[in-house]
């Protein structure tokens, strides 16, 4: 199973990657919307690469609250426990 550092790792190069976000605007306290630019396009885009990352279906309603880096981390991870 993935660590949230190997989460984390995977996400920045993720935001890098498909949104190119510099690499200096990602912190666990950046807010995806806000502060990184993506907008809901670009959060379902994310989701997807995320199920492809973990082997696992994610439900939209999972991700309603998520707000920042740091909250996406604790989602996925908290889905990959169970």
């Amino acid at each position: 199973m993935l660590t949230q550092d190997e989460i984390y790792a995977r996400l920045q190069s993720y935001l890098e990657d498909m949104f190119e976000v510099p690499p200096e605007k990602i912190s666990r306290e950046a807010r995806l919307f806000e502060d990184l630019d993506l907008d809901s396009i670009d959060a379902v885009d994310l989701v997807v690469k995320l199920q492809e990352l973990t082997g696992r279906k994610f439900k939209p309603e999972e991700f309603k609250s998520v707000r920042t880096v740091g909250d996406v981390l604790d989602r996925v991870h908290a889905l990959l426990q169970e």
